[in-house]
Protein backbone atom coordinates (compact mmCIF):
# COMPACT_ATOMS: atom_id res chain seq x y z
CA UNK A 1 0.00 0.00 0.00
CA UNK A 2 2.81 2.55 0.66
CA UNK A 3 4.20 1.81 -2.83
CA UNK A 4 0.75 2.19 -4.37
CA UNK A 5 0.07 5.48 -2.57
CA UNK A 6 3.46 6.86 -3.59
CA UNK A 7 2.95 5.71 -7.19
CA UNK A 8 -0.51 7.23 -7.46
CA UNK A 9 0.54 10.51 -5.88
CA UNK A 10 3.61 10.82 -8.08
CA UNK A 11 1.74 10.05 -11.28
CA UNK A 12 -1.14 12.41 -10.52
CA UNK A 13 1.42 15.19 -10.23
CA UNK A 14 3.16 14.15 -13.45
CA UNK A 15 0.70 13.05 -16.13
CA UNK A 16 -2.45 14.48 -17.69
CA UNK A 17 -4.31 11.16 -17.70
CA UNK A 18 -6.33 9.59 -14.92
CA UNK A 19 -4.88 7.41 -12.13
CA UNK A 20 -7.11 4.95 -10.24
CA UNK A 21 -6.34 2.83 -7.17
CA UNK A 22 -8.42 0.59 -4.91
CA UNK A 23 -11.28 2.60 -3.44
CA UNK A 24 -11.44 5.12 -6.27
CA UNK A 25 -14.68 5.43 -8.20
CA UNK A 26 -14.20 3.60 -11.49
CA UNK A 27 -11.36 1.35 -10.32
CA UNK A 28 -13.42 -1.86 -10.42
CA UNK A 29 -14.76 -1.09 -13.88
CA UNK A 30 -11.27 -0.21 -15.11
CA UNK A 31 -9.77 -3.52 -14.00
CA UNK A 32 -12.52 -5.55 -15.66
CA UNK A 33 -11.74 -7.40 -18.89
CA UNK A 34 -13.75 -9.38 -21.43
CA UNK A 35 -13.37 -12.77 -19.70
CA UNK A 36 -15.56 -12.76 -16.57
CA UNK A 37 -13.27 -15.35 -14.94
CA UNK A 38 -10.44 -12.83 -14.62
CA UNK A 39 -10.52 -11.04 -11.24
CA UNK A 40 -7.17 -9.36 -10.65
CA UNK A 41 -6.23 -6.33 -8.62
CA UNK A 42 -3.61 -4.03 -10.12
CA UNK A 43 -1.74 -1.64 -7.85
CA UNK A 44 -2.96 1.19 -10.05
CA UNK A 45 -4.78 1.72 -13.33
CA UNK A 46 -3.50 4.57 -15.47
CA UNK A 47 -5.35 5.99 -18.48
CA UNK A 48 -2.68 7.97 -20.34
CA UNK A 49 -3.71 10.69 -22.76
CA UNK A 50 -0.58 10.56 -24.91
CA UNK A 51 2.78 8.88 -25.36
CA UNK A 52 4.40 11.16 -22.80
CA UNK A 53 1.95 9.90 -20.18
CA UNK A 54 2.80 6.32 -21.13
CA UNK A 55 6.51 7.01 -20.76
CA UNK A 56 6.10 8.64 -17.35
CA UNK A 57 3.93 5.75 -16.14
CA UNK A 58 6.41 3.10 -17.24
CA UNK A 59 9.30 4.91 -15.58
CA UNK A 60 7.29 5.32 -12.37
CA UNK A 61 6.46 1.62 -12.25
CA UNK A 62 10.03 0.53 -12.97
CA UNK A 63 11.37 2.88 -10.28
CA UNK A 64 9.15 1.14 -7.75
CA UNK A 65 9.84 -2.40 -8.94
CA UNK A 66 6.34 -2.95 -10.35
CA UNK A 67 5.60 -4.90 -13.53
CA UNK A 68 3.42 -3.31 -16.21
CA UNK A 69 0.39 -4.77 -17.98
CA UNK A 70 -1.17 -3.18 -21.06
CA UNK A 71 -4.86 -3.02 -21.90
CA UNK A 72 -5.86 -2.36 -25.48
CA UNK A 73 -9.36 -3.79 -25.81
CA UNK A 74 -9.15 -6.22 -22.86
CA UNK A 75 -10.34 -9.14 -25.01
CA UNK A 76 -7.55 -11.67 -24.49
CA UNK A 77 -9.11 -14.78 -22.99
CA UNK A 78 -6.18 -15.24 -20.58
CA UNK A 79 -6.63 -11.72 -19.21
CA UNK A 80 -3.18 -10.47 -20.17
CA UNK A 81 -4.38 -6.87 -19.81
CA UNK A 82 -4.41 -6.96 -16.01
CA UNK A 83 -2.07 -8.34 -13.36
CA UNK A 84 -2.22 -8.53 -9.58
CA UNK A 85 -0.03 -5.84 -8.03
CA UNK A 86 1.00 -4.41 -11.40
CA UNK A 87 0.62 -1.01 -12.95
CA UNK A 88 -2.10 -1.43 -15.57
CA UNK A 89 -1.88 0.89 -18.55
CA UNK A 90 -5.35 1.31 -20.05
CA UNK A 91 -4.79 2.75 -23.55
CA UNK A 92 -8.46 3.42 -24.26
CA UNK A 93 -7.78 7.16 -24.69
CA UNK A 94 -5.17 6.45 -27.38
CA UNK A 95 -7.70 5.30 -29.93
CA UNK A 96 -7.32 7.66 -32.85
CA UNK A 97 -7.09 6.37 -36.43
CA UNK A 98 -5.57 8.49 -39.21
CA UNK A 99 -5.72 7.23 -42.80
CA UNK A 100 -3.44 8.33 -45.62
CA UNK A 101 -5.32 7.21 -48.74
CA UNK A 102 -2.40 8.15 -51.01
CA UNK A 103 0.26 6.00 -49.34
CA UNK A 104 -2.41 3.55 -48.18
CA UNK A 105 -1.23 3.51 -44.58
CA UNK A 106 -3.33 3.75 -41.42
CA UNK A 107 -1.79 5.20 -38.26
CA UNK A 108 -3.66 3.56 -35.38
CA UNK A 109 -3.55 4.43 -31.69
CA UNK A 110 -2.52 1.66 -29.32
CA UNK A 111 -5.94 1.62 -27.66
CA UNK A 112 -8.07 1.56 -30.82
CA UNK A 113 -10.53 -1.21 -31.60
CA UNK A 114 -10.90 -2.93 -34.95
CA UNK A 115 -14.33 -1.37 -35.38
CA UNK A 116 -12.73 2.09 -35.33
CA UNK A 117 -10.07 1.01 -37.81
CA UNK A 118 -12.62 -0.49 -40.19
CA UNK A 119 -14.84 2.61 -40.07
CA UNK A 120 -11.94 4.97 -40.78
CA UNK A 121 -10.35 2.92 -43.55
CA UNK A 122 -13.60 1.98 -45.29
CA UNK A 123 -14.37 5.68 -45.69
CA UNK A 124 -11.65 5.49 -48.36
CA UNK A 125 -12.55 2.03 -49.68
CA UNK A 126 -9.56 0.52 -47.89
CA UNK A 127 -8.98 -2.10 -45.20
CA UNK A 128 -6.27 -4.07 -43.44
CA UNK A 129 -6.63 -7.61 -42.03
CA UNK A 130 -8.13 -7.46 -38.54
CA UNK A 131 -10.18 -9.74 -36.31
CA UNK A 132 -13.74 -11.08 -36.42
CA UNK A 133 -15.17 -9.05 -33.52
CA UNK A 134 -15.21 -5.27 -33.92
CA UNK A 135 -14.72 -4.53 -30.20
CA UNK A 136 -11.41 -6.43 -30.09
CA UNK A 137 -8.39 -4.23 -29.39
CA UNK A 138 -5.96 -3.72 -32.25
CA UNK A 139 -2.93 -4.17 -29.99
CA UNK A 140 -3.50 -7.59 -28.47
CA UNK A 141 -4.82 -9.20 -31.63
CA UNK A 142 -2.03 -7.83 -33.83
CA UNK A 143 0.94 -8.59 -31.59
CA UNK A 144 0.18 -12.31 -31.52
CA UNK A 145 -0.65 -12.64 -35.21
CA UNK A 146 -4.14 -11.42 -36.07
CA UNK A 147 -6.40 -13.82 -37.99
CA UNK A 148 -9.37 -12.37 -39.86
CA UNK A 149 -11.49 -12.62 -43.01
CA UNK A 150 -8.84 -11.05 -45.24
CA UNK A 151 -6.08 -13.52 -44.36
CA UNK A 152 -6.26 -15.46 -47.62
CA UNK A 153 -5.77 -12.40 -49.83
CA UNK A 154 -3.63 -10.21 -47.58
CA UNK A 155 -2.22 -12.36 -44.77
CA UNK A 156 -2.30 -11.82 -41.03
CA UNK A 157 -2.49 -8.46 -39.28
CA UNK A 158 1.26 -8.64 -38.57
CA UNK A 159 2.01 -9.11 -42.26
CA UNK A 160 0.59 -5.63 -42.81
CA UNK A 161 2.31 -3.97 -39.84
CA UNK A 162 4.80 -1.58 -41.46
CA UNK A 163 5.79 0.47 -38.44
CA UNK A 164 5.17 1.13 -34.75
CA UNK A 165 5.89 3.62 -31.99
CA UNK A 166 6.95 1.84 -28.80
CA UNK A 167 7.71 2.96 -25.25
CA UNK A 168 10.30 0.56 -23.87
CA UNK A 169 11.14 -0.39 -20.30
CA UNK A 170 13.83 2.31 -19.94
CA UNK A 171 11.40 5.01 -21.04
CA UNK A 172 12.72 5.34 -24.59
CA UNK A 173 10.22 6.25 -27.29
CA UNK A 174 11.36 4.41 -30.41
CA UNK A 175 10.10 4.27 -33.98
CA UNK A 176 10.30 0.69 -35.27
CA UNK A 177 10.44 0.42 -39.07
CA UNK A 178 11.56 -2.33 -41.46
CA UNK A 179 14.77 -0.55 -42.49
CA UNK A 180 15.45 1.65 -39.46
CA UNK A 181 17.59 1.28 -36.36
CA UNK A 182 14.85 -0.70 -34.61
CA UNK A 183 14.04 -3.19 -37.36
CA UNK A 184 14.71 -6.02 -34.91
CA UNK A 185 11.95 -4.68 -32.66
CA UNK A 186 9.45 -4.49 -35.51
CA UNK A 187 10.32 -8.07 -36.44
CA UNK A 188 9.61 -9.12 -32.83
CA UNK A 189 6.32 -7.20 -32.69
CA UNK A 190 5.14 -9.22 -35.69
CA UNK A 191 3.92 -12.14 -33.61
CA UNK A 192 6.03 -11.97 -30.46
CA UNK A 193 3.21 -10.72 -28.24
CA UNK A 194 3.33 -7.78 -25.83
CA UNK A 195 6.81 -8.61 -24.56
CA UNK A 196 8.85 -5.62 -25.65
CA UNK A 197 7.13 -2.43 -24.56
CA UNK A 198 3.96 -0.40 -24.94
CA UNK A 199 2.93 0.09 -28.57
CA UNK A 200 1.35 3.53 -28.68
CA UNK A 201 0.91 3.58 -32.48
CA UNK A 202 0.56 0.89 -35.14
CA UNK A 203 1.10 1.63 -38.84
CA UNK A 204 -0.77 -0.73 -41.19
CA UNK A 205 -0.61 -1.17 -44.96
CA UNK A 206 -4.06 -0.87 -46.55
CA UNK A 207 -5.72 -2.65 -49.48
CA UNK A 208 -8.70 -1.98 -51.71
CA UNK A 209 -11.65 -3.76 -50.08
CA UNK A 210 -15.40 -3.20 -50.28
CA UNK A 211 -17.34 -1.27 -49.35
CA UNK A 212 -19.54 -4.27 -50.26
CA UNK A 213 -18.32 -7.87 -50.09
CA UNK A 214 -19.88 -11.29 -50.63
CA UNK A 215 -20.60 -13.19 -47.44
CA UNK A 216 -21.66 -16.82 -47.30
CA UNK A 217 -23.39 -18.06 -44.14
CA UNK A 218 -25.52 -21.20 -44.58
CA UNK A 219 -26.43 -22.90 -41.27
CA UNK A 220 -26.64 -26.70 -41.26
CA UNK A 221 -28.13 -28.84 -38.51
CA UNK A 222 -25.48 -30.95 -36.80
CA UNK A 223 -27.49 -33.99 -37.86
CA UNK A 224 -26.55 -33.16 -41.48
CA UNK A 225 -23.32 -34.92 -40.57
CA UNK A 226 -19.85 -34.47 -42.00
CA UNK A 227 -20.82 -34.19 -45.66
CA UNK A 228 -21.11 -30.38 -45.94
CA UNK A 229 -17.85 -29.93 -43.99
CA UNK A 230 -15.97 -32.38 -46.21
CA UNK A 231 -17.36 -30.60 -49.26
CA UNK A 232 -16.20 -27.26 -47.80
CA UNK A 233 -12.69 -28.66 -47.26
CA UNK A 234 -12.45 -29.91 -50.85
CA UNK A 235 -14.12 -26.82 -52.28
CA UNK A 236 -11.42 -24.58 -50.76
CA UNK A 237 -8.54 -26.64 -52.16
CA UNK A 238 -7.97 -24.22 -55.07
CA UNK A 239 -9.54 -21.11 -53.52
CA UNK A 240 -7.45 -20.34 -50.42
CA UNK A 241 -6.06 -17.26 -52.15
CA UNK A 242 -9.55 -15.77 -52.62
CA UNK A 243 -11.70 -16.97 -49.72
CA UNK A 244 -11.30 -16.53 -45.97
CA UNK A 245 -13.51 -19.09 -44.29
CA UNK A 246 -14.39 -21.07 -41.20
CA UNK A 247 -16.87 -23.66 -40.04
CA UNK A 248 -18.34 -22.66 -36.69
CA UNK A 249 -20.24 -24.98 -34.34
CA UNK A 250 -22.83 -23.32 -32.10
CA UNK A 251 -26.22 -23.73 -30.44
CA UNK A 252 -29.11 -21.69 -31.87
CA UNK A 253 -30.36 -19.18 -29.29
CA UNK A 254 -34.00 -18.24 -28.70
CA UNK A 255 -33.79 -15.35 -31.14
CA UNK A 256 -36.09 -14.04 -33.89
CA UNK A 257 -33.08 -14.24 -36.21
CA UNK A 258 -33.69 -18.01 -36.36
CA UNK A 259 -36.77 -20.19 -36.99
CA UNK A 260 -38.42 -20.87 -33.63
CA UNK A 261 -38.46 -24.62 -34.24
CA UNK A 262 -34.64 -24.57 -34.41
CA UNK A 263 -34.06 -22.90 -31.04
CA UNK A 264 -31.74 -24.96 -28.86
CA UNK A 265 -30.46 -27.14 -31.73
CA UNK A 266 -26.77 -27.73 -32.26
CA UNK A 267 -25.68 -26.51 -35.71
CA UNK A 268 -22.67 -25.45 -37.74
CA UNK A 269 -22.29 -22.48 -40.06
CA UNK A 270 -20.13 -22.65 -43.19
CA UNK A 271 -19.00 -19.02 -43.19
CA UNK A 272 -16.90 -17.50 -45.95
CA UNK A 273 -16.06 -14.06 -47.31
CA UNK A 274 -14.96 -13.07 -50.81
CA UNK A 275 -13.70 -9.50 -50.99
CA UNK A 276 -13.72 -9.13 -54.78
CA UNK A 277 -16.50 -8.50 -57.30
CA UNK A 278 -19.93 -9.10 -55.78
CA UNK A 279 -21.45 -11.12 -58.61
CA UNK A 280 -18.32 -13.23 -58.90
CA UNK A 281 -18.37 -13.87 -55.16
CA UNK A 282 -22.00 -14.96 -55.08
CA UNK A 283 -21.40 -17.43 -57.92
CA UNK A 284 -18.15 -18.67 -56.43
CA UNK A 285 -19.58 -19.33 -52.94
CA UNK A 286 -23.00 -20.64 -53.98
CA UNK A 287 -22.03 -24.37 -53.79
CA UNK A 288 -21.39 -24.01 -50.05
CA UNK A 289 -25.10 -23.25 -49.63
CA UNK A 290 -26.31 -26.30 -51.57
CA UNK A 291 -25.12 -29.25 -49.49
CA UNK A 292 -28.47 -30.18 -47.97
CA UNK A 293 -31.41 -28.64 -46.07
CA UNK A 294 -30.55 -25.42 -44.24
CA UNK A 295 -31.73 -24.24 -40.84
CA UNK A 296 -31.31 -20.68 -42.13
CA UNK A 297 -28.96 -18.73 -44.38
CA UNK A 298 -27.16 -15.46 -43.68
CA UNK A 299 -25.58 -15.19 -47.12
CA UNK A 300 -25.63 -12.11 -49.32
CA UNK A 301 -23.96 -8.86 -50.29
CA UNK A 302 -22.94 -6.96 -47.14
CA UNK A 303 -20.97 -3.90 -46.20
CA UNK A 304 -17.51 -5.00 -45.08
CA UNK A 305 -17.97 -3.17 -41.77
CA UNK A 306 -21.13 -5.20 -41.13
CA UNK A 307 -19.34 -8.49 -41.79
CA UNK A 308 -16.74 -7.36 -39.25
CA UNK A 309 -19.51 -7.00 -36.65
CA UNK A 310 -21.36 -10.27 -37.32
CA UNK A 311 -19.83 -12.09 -34.35
CA UNK A 312 -20.05 -9.24 -31.82
CA UNK A 313 -23.32 -10.49 -30.33
CA UNK A 314 -22.04 -13.99 -29.55
CA UNK A 315 -19.22 -12.74 -27.33
CA UNK A 316 -20.37 -9.63 -25.42
CA UNK A 317 -17.91 -7.95 -23.09
CA UNK A 318 -17.90 -9.37 -19.56
CA UNK A 319 -20.89 -11.67 -20.07
CA UNK A 320 -19.19 -15.06 -19.97
CA UNK A 321 -16.57 -17.05 -18.17
CA UNK A 322 -14.30 -18.28 -20.94
CA UNK A 323 -11.58 -20.76 -21.79
CA UNK A 324 -10.31 -21.02 -25.39
CA UNK A 325 -7.69 -23.36 -26.83
CA UNK A 326 -6.50 -23.82 -30.40
CA UNK A 327 -4.33 -26.09 -32.50
CA UNK A 328 -2.81 -25.67 -35.93
CA UNK A 329 -3.52 -28.70 -38.08
CA UNK A 330 -1.31 -30.20 -40.79
CA UNK A 331 -4.28 -31.91 -42.39
CA UNK A 332 -8.06 -32.00 -42.20
CA UNK A 333 -8.86 -35.56 -43.17
CA UNK A 334 -12.19 -37.34 -42.74
CA UNK A 335 -11.23 -38.74 -39.34
CA UNK A 336 -10.37 -35.26 -38.03
CA UNK A 337 -13.70 -33.87 -39.23
CA UNK A 338 -15.59 -36.80 -37.72
CA UNK A 339 -13.85 -36.27 -34.39
CA UNK A 340 -14.60 -32.55 -34.34
CA UNK A 341 -18.23 -33.20 -35.24
CA UNK A 342 -18.64 -35.75 -32.45
CA UNK A 343 -16.95 -33.64 -29.81
CA UNK A 344 -19.05 -30.59 -30.67
CA UNK A 345 -22.34 -32.46 -30.43
CA UNK A 346 -22.64 -32.07 -26.64
CA UNK A 347 -20.60 -29.24 -25.11
CA UNK A 348 -21.34 -28.49 -21.45
CA UNK A 349 -22.56 -24.98 -22.30
CA UNK A 350 -25.01 -23.90 -24.99
CA UNK A 351 -23.07 -20.66 -25.54
CA UNK A 352 -19.85 -22.48 -26.40
CA UNK A 353 -18.46 -22.12 -29.92
CA UNK A 354 -15.89 -24.12 -31.84
CA UNK A 355 -14.35 -23.39 -35.23
CA UNK A 356 -12.24 -24.78 -38.05
CA UNK A 357 -10.27 -22.10 -39.93
CA UNK A 358 -8.61 -22.33 -43.35
CA UNK A 359 -5.10 -21.06 -44.05
CA UNK A 360 -2.74 -20.99 -47.00
CA UNK A 361 -2.31 -18.41 -49.79
CA UNK A 362 -1.03 -15.01 -48.55
CA UNK A 363 -0.65 -16.31 -44.99
CA UNK A 364 1.45 -19.28 -46.10
CA UNK A 365 3.72 -17.32 -48.45
CA UNK A 366 5.54 -15.56 -45.58
CA UNK A 367 8.80 -17.38 -44.65
CA UNK A 368 9.04 -18.65 -41.07
CA UNK A 369 12.01 -16.41 -40.32
CA UNK A 370 10.42 -13.25 -41.74
CA UNK A 371 8.25 -12.63 -38.65
CA UNK A 372 8.34 -13.71 -35.04
CA UNK A 373 5.10 -15.61 -35.66
CA UNK A 374 7.19 -18.38 -37.18
CA UNK A 375 6.21 -21.29 -39.39
CA UNK A 376 3.27 -20.82 -41.79
CA UNK A 377 2.95 -24.36 -43.14
CA UNK A 378 -0.23 -25.18 -41.21
CA UNK A 379 -3.22 -25.75 -43.48
CA UNK A 380 -5.98 -25.38 -40.87
CA UNK A 381 -6.64 -24.37 -37.28
CA UNK A 382 -9.21 -25.76 -34.86
CA UNK A 383 -10.33 -23.76 -31.83
CA UNK A 384 -12.55 -24.67 -28.88
CA UNK A 385 -14.12 -21.52 -27.45
CA UNK A 386 -15.95 -22.43 -24.26
CA UNK A 387 -18.18 -19.77 -22.69
CA UNK A 388 -20.52 -20.18 -19.72
CA UNK A 389 -21.92 -18.18 -16.78
CA UNK A 390 -21.90 -20.26 -13.57
CA UNK A 391 -18.60 -20.58 -11.65
CA UNK A 392 -19.73 -24.05 -10.58
CA UNK A 393 -19.34 -25.12 -14.21
CA UNK A 394 -15.72 -24.01 -14.57
CA UNK A 395 -14.12 -27.43 -14.25
CA UNK A 396 -16.50 -29.17 -16.64
CA UNK A 397 -16.13 -26.59 -19.39
CA UNK A 398 -12.36 -26.42 -19.13
CA UNK A 399 -12.14 -30.22 -19.18
CA UNK A 400 -14.33 -30.39 -22.31
CA UNK A 401 -12.13 -27.84 -24.08
CA UNK A 402 -8.90 -29.60 -23.19
CA UNK A 403 -10.29 -33.00 -24.15
CA UNK A 404 -11.12 -31.76 -27.64
CA UNK A 405 -7.76 -30.05 -27.90
CA UNK A 406 -5.86 -33.15 -26.75
CA UNK A 407 -7.73 -35.36 -29.20
CA UNK A 408 -6.36 -33.34 -32.14
CA UNK A 409 -2.71 -34.03 -31.27
CA UNK A 410 -2.24 -36.72 -33.96
CA UNK A 411 -3.17 -34.23 -36.70
CA UNK A 412 -1.35 -31.20 -35.28
CA UNK A 413 1.15 -29.13 -37.27
CA UNK A 414 3.72 -29.45 -34.49
CA UNK A 415 2.76 -28.75 -30.90
CA UNK A 416 1.85 -25.14 -31.66
CA UNK A 417 -1.01 -22.93 -30.53
CA UNK A 418 -2.33 -19.57 -31.69
CA UNK A 419 -1.28 -17.31 -28.84
CA UNK A 420 -4.51 -15.29 -28.94
CA UNK A 421 -6.37 -18.49 -27.94
CA UNK A 422 -4.04 -19.69 -25.14
CA UNK A 423 -6.39 -21.14 -22.53
CA UNK A 424 -5.44 -19.22 -19.42
CA UNK A 425 -1.77 -19.21 -20.33
CA UNK A 426 -1.03 -22.21 -18.15
CA UNK A 427 0.86 -24.18 -20.81
CA UNK A 428 4.05 -22.12 -20.64
CA UNK A 429 6.05 -24.60 -22.71
CA UNK A 430 3.68 -24.03 -25.63
CA UNK A 431 4.69 -20.39 -25.78
CA UNK A 432 8.22 -21.45 -26.65
CA UNK A 433 7.03 -24.00 -29.18
CA UNK A 434 4.77 -21.48 -30.88
CA UNK A 435 7.77 -19.64 -32.32
CA UNK A 436 10.22 -22.42 -33.21
CA UNK A 437 13.75 -22.70 -31.79
CA UNK A 438 15.46 -20.21 -34.12
CA UNK A 439 12.83 -17.50 -33.75
CA UNK A 440 12.66 -18.01 -29.98
CA UNK A 441 16.41 -17.47 -29.65
CA UNK A 442 16.13 -14.27 -31.68
CA UNK A 443 13.14 -13.12 -29.62
CA UNK A 444 15.06 -13.63 -26.39
CA UNK A 445 17.86 -11.45 -27.76
CA UNK A 446 15.36 -8.69 -28.60
CA UNK A 447 13.78 -9.07 -25.15
CA UNK A 448 17.19 -8.67 -23.49
CA UNK A 449 17.75 -5.51 -25.48
CA UNK A 450 14.42 -3.78 -24.84
CA UNK A 451 13.14 -5.34 -21.59
CA UNK A 452 16.04 -7.04 -19.76
CA UNK A 453 14.24 -7.19 -16.39
CA UNK A 454 10.96 -8.52 -17.82
CA UNK A 455 8.83 -5.53 -16.85
CA UNK A 456 6.29 -6.57 -19.53
CA UNK A 457 5.50 -10.10 -18.39
CA UNK A 458 1.69 -10.26 -18.58
CA UNK A 459 1.59 -11.93 -21.98
CA UNK A 460 2.76 -15.14 -23.62
CA UNK A 461 6.01 -14.38 -21.88
CA UNK A 462 9.46 -14.65 -23.38
CA UNK A 463 11.98 -14.53 -20.56
CA UNK A 464 15.08 -12.47 -21.37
Amino acid sequence: MPITADLASGLRDTIRGRVLVVGDEGYDAARSVWNAMIDRWPAAVVRPLDTSDVRASVLAAVARGLPVSVRGGGHNVAGHAVGDGALMLDLSELRGVEVDPVTRVAHVGGGATWGAVDAATQAHGLATPGGLISETGVGGLTLSGGIGWLRSAHGLAIDNLVGAEVVTADGSIVQATPDGSHADLLWALRGGGGNFGVVTRFDFALHRVGPTVSFCGPVYDLEAGAGPIRFWRDFLADKHDRVGSLVEFSTIPASPDYPEQSWGRRVYTVAAMFAGDGAEGETLLAPLRAQGPLVTDFSGQMAYVDVQRLFDAVAPFGAYRSYWKSRYLATLDDATIDGLLAHNARPPSSTTLSSIWNFGAATARVPAEATAFGDRSMSWMASFDSMWTDPADDAGNIAWTRAGWDALAPWAAGNRIYLNFPGHGEDADLTAQAFGAANLARLRAVKRCYDPTNVFRFNANIEP
